[in-house]
């Protein structure tokens, strides 16, 4: 990875420096955060490529923080953790924005897979979009370009 920002958001001291020292093996650029009021204060938009979040917290829970994140920010990649995962709360975190539901005890391969693929398709529509405006920008420029050289065939033909 070339320096790809991970903001990793859970109460667990343990769990946050797994986090923080696995992917800063792998060359991740890792910021944590205790709390969801915490990382709110620590995330600025644009900023960081995934966020991976608890769902289970002191005085914010995960999915008040993906409500509050997707209100500043709606790219970056959001995974929600829990051990304590049910239907109801991965159909809520997908309906308000979450990339991914990763269920507890993790798998740190199988997570750094899913931010890898997170991180891949931003890229891949950060491409899109260049793309797409160089080709709105071509469209447009051909009617400009054709007037011109039938102005200047006109003149062409006068001198």
């Amino acid at each position: 990875m070339a320096g790809e920002r991970l903001l990793i958001v859970d109460d667990e001291e343990g769990i946050r420096n797994i986090f923080e020292d696995y992917f800063g093996s792998l060359g991740y650029q890792v910021v944590t955060a205790k709390t969801g009021k915490d990382a709110l204060e620590k995330f600025v938009p644009g900023q960081f490529d995934c966020v991976l979040s608890d769902l289970v917290m002191p005085e914010m829970d995960g999915l008040d923080f993906l409500r509050q994140l997707r209100g500043q920010d709606r790219k970056t990649a959001f995974f929600l953790m829990t051990g304590y995962p049910s239907v109801e709360t991965a159909i809520e975190a997908i309906k308000q924005g979450a990339f991914d539901y990763i269920t507890k005890p993790l798998n740190l391969e199988d997570v750094r897979i899913k931010v890898e693929r997170a991180v891949h398709v931003k890229d891949i529509e950060s491409s899109l979009k260049r793309v797409s405006g160089l080709l709105w920008g071509l469209i447009i420029s051909i009617p400009i370009w054709l007037i011109l050289g039938i102005i200047l065939g006109m003149v062409w033909k006068r001198l």
